[in-house]
């Protein structure tokens, strides 16, 4: 075996190694569309971590507004009681106060501003796991700041898929208006199903002129 092969190996095994042993001190970043069960996943890791003995603490900002304050709900219908936070609350000093806290789970990161984004990965220097969920873009197609900043410092970014009408793999969050796809009005406008759709690109484009309720949508093979 060549001298650079063995190298490569040692390399490999090295990270292997690394990737194992400090797996509970990282930032993870889980992103999908909407209606991609992002919520319902933030509950099932928390109910996993919690069956193995470990402390959770659920957290979101206090700008999503569509259930009961502090609670955490899902499409498929699990829920659990939150901790809320504000754009200017520092989330170092908040986790602090949550006792005996080991893994802290954030729904609708992408609601978090750079600054406490960066808070949560000062977080995972004091042994803390820290998972965040949220939407990547906007109705426009643009990053939000929260998930900018997740996408520039968390250590494991993993895609939750979900499918368009059309079959093909969703990507972008429409905002629904008078059975269009509208790219006007402001970047936080709270909505659930009654007012957004996880679109591939090409419907989101096509039905921002064509209304949604004139075409039955064409299934294809995801």
């Amino acid at each position: 075996m060549s001298t650079k092969l063995c190298f490569n190996i040692k390399i490999v095994d090295f990270f292997s190694f690394y990737d194992i042993i400090f797996s509970m001190k990282r930032l993870y970043y889980k992103y999908g569309v909407m209606g991609s069960s992002k919520s319902a996943q933030a509950l099932m890791t928390a109910f996993n971590y919690r069956q193995r003995g470990y402390n959770v603490a659920l957290i979101k900002p206090s700008l999503d507004t569509r259930e009961a304050c502090e609670i955490i709900h899902s499409r498929i219908g699990l829920s659990s009681p939150c901790t809320t936070f504000a754009i200017d609350t520092d989330l170092v000093k908040l986790c602090s106060q949550i006792p005996d806290a080991q893994v802290i789970i954030v729904d609708e990161a992408q609601f978090c501003t750079s600054e406490q984004i960066d808070q949560l990965k000062e977080l995972t220097f004091s042994d803390l796991t820290v998972l965040c969920y949220g939407l990547k873009t906007n109705f426009k197609g643009l990053l939000f700041e929260g998930s900018k900043r997740l996408f520039e410092i968390a250590e494991s970014i993993q895609e939750i898929k979900s499918i368009c009408r059309c079959g093909a793999k969703a990507t972008m969050n429409a905002r629904l208006k008078n059975n269009l796809v509208s790219i006007d009005g402001d970047e936080i406008d709270i909505g659930g199903d009654e007012k957004y759709e996880g679109m591939c690109y090409a419907c989101w484009k096509k039905y921002q002129t064509t209304p949604l309720s004139d075409l039955e949508p064409n299934k294809k093979t995801p």
